[in-house]
């Protein structure tokens, strides 16, 4: 069978029997276009040999794309080749494609001092204040993801037991809490607010006349969100790249220096695999320095 009409079938399959995220179904399909774009011709997928793999790697590598990139290509090519045998299509088997070895990830993180400078640069003597306060807070409060927080709704938020549900990567359902301060800071600024929009956050509205009465348009946008982030680390002097992800990223180490154990921060962050949160256990690193500190003369 032709692989440009199987690759159509696994995006389908990919959108409405996995409910895939968009990200995901768009990551799918550039990749798995980019394969379609070297072998230059329709083939069938019987002709994907373990050959024409190797040939696949030399050109990822000649794009001079990352070694993470490549190994993006080669996981939508196995999970492409794991729906065809799941239909009995004859073609390569996914697991004889390796992946590269990479570098061990490591994430950055504010220290306690960097978050109270990122907080104490929020001028609240506008009512814009109070939002970019509540959202850094929340974030921080939380660990959501950007596109998490771009989609909370007003009656979705719980302001009351300080703990809502969300839904994350896959659609998967968790539960996230907030701290007091968070709580409080959302709260002014629901007061401070002169509409009854239920998107949580929203824009000032300038510039967009038509559009102004529209919750949807005034809901911020993950860019808007992460300029915010960016724009208040600057003026607090952080010299460290900041975005949503690295108050998440500060938020579960500080779970995990204060002691939380790495499956309930694995929940929290709402990760499928422990081996994501994991990333997190070189803070432990400071734990091990105290320890010499203290036992070795």
């Amino acid at each position: 069978m032709k692989i440009d009409k199987l690759i159509q079938d696994f995006l389908e399959y990919c959108e409405v029997a996995q409910n895939k995220s968009e990200k995901t179904l768009d990551n799918y399909k550039r990749y798995l276009g980019r394969f379609q774009k070297f072998l230059k011709k329709n083939i069938n997928v019987s002709q994907i040999t373990l050959k024409k793999i190797q040939e696949y790697r030399l050109y990822l590598k000649r794009q001079n794309l990352g070694q993470n990139t490549q190994n993006y290509h080669l996981i939508s090519l196995r999970a492409f080749l794991k729906y065809l045998s799941k239909n009995d299509i004859k073609a390569l088997a996914p697991e004889k494609i390796e992946l590269s070895k990479t570098e061990e990830r490591t994430v950055e993180v504010l220290s306690r001092e960097e978050i109270a400078r990122l907080f104490k640069s929020v001028d609240k003597s506008k009512a814009i204040g109070y939002r970019d306060a509540a959202i850094l807070e929340t974030l921080y409060s939380t660990g959501l993801r950007v596109s998490e927080l771009k989609s909370l709704n007003r009656d979705q938020v719980d302001l009351k037991r300080r703990e809502f549900m969300v839904r994350g990567k896959g659609k998967k359902p968790r539960i996230v809490f907030l701290s007091k301060k968070a709580a409080d800071i959302i709260k002014s600024y629901m007061k401070v607010r002169d509409d009854n929009m239920n998107p949580l956050f929203i824009n000032t509205g300038k510039g967009q006349k038509a559009d102004i009465l529209d919750p949807e348009k005034r809901r911020l946008s993950t860019v808007s969100i992460e300029k915010i982030v960016r724009q208040h680390a600057l003026k607090a002097g952080i010299i460290k790249k900041v975005t949503p992800h690295t108050l998440r990223h500060s938020y579960a180490t500080e779970l995990l220096i204060n002691g939380a154990d790495i499956r309930s921060v694995q929940e929290m962050l709402g990760h499928s695999s422990i081996t994501t949160t994991q990333i997190y256990t070189h803070i432990t690193n400071k734990k091990l320095k105290e320890i010499h500190d203290k036992y070795h003369r």
